[in-house]
């Protein structure tokens, strides 16, 4: 089964941060992929919540920092409320997703993800969620 990397670029192409997810299946839509990332960041920070997330999409009541977002108090966060944030940035091209040499455009768009590929999300407004 695929792992696939998830990677955070600025808009001129240096890299930020990247994680990866083994275990998926051939093939998956951007949708999925965008809530896939999300719940996996939230719940790596909810495992051990401190005073900085970095993540796609900030939390609401966090202020954006050099490497992250400081949320007024350490919480736990919804990873469904930030997906839905990152669907609707997605949808108004808060950020590009990139597959391959691609640029994945809509969020039903189907990505195959054989050949254990690097997704690259670059980031054009800051994201705001839950």
């Amino acid at each position: 089964m695929p792992a696939v990397t998830f990677r955070d670029e600025t808009a001129t192409g240096k890299a930020l941060a990247s994680f990866q997810v083994g275990d998926l299946p051939g093939s998956m839509t951007a949708r999925e992929l965008i809530r896939l990332r999300v719940r996996e960041e939230v719940a790596r920070h909810n495992a051990r919540p401190g005073r900085r997330f970095t993540g796609l999409v900030q939390p609401t009541d966090a202020e954006a920092d050099l490497n992250g977002h400081r949320p007024r108090e350490p919480r736990r966060l919804d990873w469904e409320r930030q997906a839905a944030v990152a669907e609707r940035a997605f949808l108004s091209n808060g950020f590009f997703m990139l597959a391959g040499d691609r640029q994945v455009e809509e969020l039903d768009e189907v990505v195959d993800l054989a050949g254990d590929p690097e997704l690259v999300f670059i980031r054009l407004v800051q994201l705001v969620g839950g």
